[in-house]
């Protein structure tokens, strides 16, 4: 059999997901022949740790991203793999379909809708194919909600409500880092609320129509910290005093993944990965309100909070039968740490918590409530990753569920958030039809 060969471009925490199942779970059908990131030093570390986890003995080229073409042009891949930073992705799906190859990218597939717009144009244009990596369809819980929507056992969906929190360790981080500049991320609407747009989508089979949406910076950033009465502030938490004290400071040097990925390869580009959430420089907002109206009718009221005192979700779902409603609690992390780095933090509240609400109950109309039951699984983003990858590199068996996400889907997901960005900055709502012609 022959090997499928792949590249990837962006070689920070989150890239590790995809070199492991590679070099491990799937080498006997792909490999991995070169890599690129903009920073050399922490592709190094990237990869070097890798390759010593799953004793991979396949040679590996680094390029620097400047040399992105270059890379395509000699190492002649199949799939490229997107895992840089969000702002970035547009660039390289685009370059990759035009150069010949397929594309797997890391959600959120762009960030605004001119780049959207872009993507969608160069994938008409080549024929190219773009997979979205969307994990959280296949979780075995959320795979059971839209098992049950699809049913009927609700009957039409009306209405939907959708909470989501973040702790104050998982929310917190987006604050220190890069997504904490919205021309990075698209905000929290794009970046994080698009795993969850794309659940409503797929799960009642439907599409945005209409967004309107509120949020502000609320918790994070100075102003706030002072109004609250805080007078000791620090930059970056590195080598600081104030910081020691501050629970809403990581240090980098008690964790070794943070230091190889981060600290240590701060010399070539200056990027800060341990920045105060209470810093100046900070416009993405905290707390989020959005409106959606869909193509089928139904409504839904979303929120997202960025301070929890935990983490988890809860949606309601209302129908012409009876109401589903689904109660999720997760544990906090923060990204690219290793296991212990609740103690990097100086803090013991985010340890799990219980839930003693169980996580599906279905109640029909004139009926009692009744839980749920699925088949649990483990693994990152509720067992998720591991069914995603197999599909990834196996190709997919069944899709009859539509867990396989494609380039409609990747696009629909960012759109409700750049609409409800744009509803946040006009206040006025946005016909989602207007911002990209697919």
């Amino acid at each position: 059999m022959t090997k499928k060969r792949y590249v990837q471009v962006g070689l920070g925490s989150r890239s590790s997901m995809y070199l492991d199942s590679i070099m491990k779970d799937y080498k006997d059908i792909a490999e991995i022949t070169a890599v690129c990131d903009s920073n050399m030093t922490r592709m190094t570390y990237t990869l070097e740790k890798a390759i010593e986890r799953n004793e991979y003995d396949v040679d590996i080229k680094k390029y620097h991203c400047n040399d992105f073409e270059k890379m395509i042009e000699e190492q002649k891949p199949d799939v490229v793999i997107v895992t840089s930073m969000d702002r970035t992705h547009h660039k390289y799906i685009c370059k990759a379909m035009e150069l010949g190859c397929d594309v797997i990218t890391e959600k959120p597939m762009t960030v605004d809708a001119e780049k959207c717009q872009q993507i969608v144009d160069v994938q008409k244009a080549t024929g190219k194919k773009v997979t979205v990596t969307f994990n959280y369809r296949y979780s075995p819980r959320n795979t059971k909600i839209k098992e049950l929507i699809k049913s009927g056992a609700i009957g039409d969906v009306t209405s939907v409500h959708f909470e989501w929190v973040l702790s104050t360790t998982h929310g917190a981080d987006y604050f220190r880092r890069w997504h904490r500049d919205k021309l990075n991320s698209g905000g929290l609407l794009v970046h994080k609320s698009t795993h969850h747009f794309d659940l409503v989508n797929w799960w009642i089979d439907s599409e945005p129509e209409t967004v309107f949406a509120m949020g502000r910076l609320a918790f994070y950033g100075r102003e706030n910290a002072e109004n609250r009465g805080v007078r000791n502030f620090y930059s970056r938490a590195n080598d600081s005093e104030i910081a020691k004290d501050d629970p809403f400071a990581i240090n980098l040097t008690d964790s070794d993944n943070l230091k190889g990925l981060y600290l240590d390869a701060e010399f070539e580009d200056g990027y800060q990965r341990d920045q105060s959430v209470f810093g100046y420089n900070i416009n993405i907002e905290d707390n989020m309100s959005v409106l959606v109206r869909y193509k089928n009718k139904a409504q839904m009221s979303y929120s997202l909070n960025a301070h929890s005192p935990w983490e988890g979700y809860r949606v309601m779902f209302n129908g012409t039968k009876g109401r589903l409603e689904f109660n999720v609690k997760e544990n906090s992390y923060v990204s690219g740490g290793n296991d212990d780095i609740n103690l990097t933090l100086n803090r013991d509240e985010d340890a799990p918590v219980e839930n003693t609400t169980p996580e599906i109950i279905l109640q029909h109309h004139w009926s009692k409530p009744v839980e749920i039951k699925y088949e649990q699984s483990v693994g990152g983003h509720g067992g998720g990753d591991v069914r995603l990858l197999k599909d990834l590199f196996y190709g997919v068996e069944d899709n009859s569920l539509g867990h396989a996400a494609g380039i409609e889907d990747g696009v629909m997901s960012i759109l409700t958030g750049i609409a409800a960005n744009k509803s946040i900055a006009t206040g006025l709502p946005v016909e989602v039809k207007t911002l990209v012609d697919l």
